[in-house]
């Protein structure tokens, strides 16, 4: 598969300097950015998650996928510039190969997520602390199956996960 800016060259590109501010946690704006140069950080909860510069990296994906508010914001570390794709559930509904890729990633990261979980439940199996809840979310991650993907939490069963 070319590169995935190779697709996305009929986009905008949007310019942004240190400091600027591409997605807000809890918003939704159904904006899809590719990075095309420059670094940016992912902040959840004031707590940076990912520090990037990697051409080609998608942010704002699991909002609209999910059709849910930003779940972090992406700020600007360095200048830089990315393609915008203002409607991106429309962008990846259109561009199958671009939707391909992202599940890719996707996957990639579920997977790093449940060998993580695993490596944790296997130190931690003897506990009776907290950990313990890793079954209880393995056990969520293997068999959550979406009909239309309306789970909530186990605290708050109104809202989305």
């Amino acid at each position: 598969m070319s590169s995935v800016l190779d697709h996305c060259q009929a986009l905008p590109t949007v310019r942004f300097a240190p400091g600027d501010v591409l997605l807000t946690e809890g918003d939704t704006s159904g904006k899809l950015y590719f990075l095309i140069d420059g670094e940016v950080e992912v902040i959840k909860a004031d707590y940076q998650i990912n520090l990037t510069a990697d051409p080609g990296a998608i942010f704002g994906e699991i909002s609209i996928l999910l059709g849910l508010p930003h779940m972090a914001t992406v700020r600007a570390v360095t200048a830089g510039s990315a393609y915008l794709a203002e409607d991106g559930n429309a962008f990846l509904q259109a561009h199958r190969e671009i939707a391909y890729h992202l599940a890719r990633i996707l996957a990639q990261r579920l997977h790093s997520v449940s060998s993580y979980l695993v490596d944790l439940k296997r130190q931690f199996e003897d506990h009776a602390s907290h950990l313990g809840i890793v079954d209880e979310v393995l056990e969520t991650l293997v068999h959550q199956q979406a009909e239309e993907f309306t789970p909530g939490s186990d605290r708050d069963p109104n809202t989305k996960l």
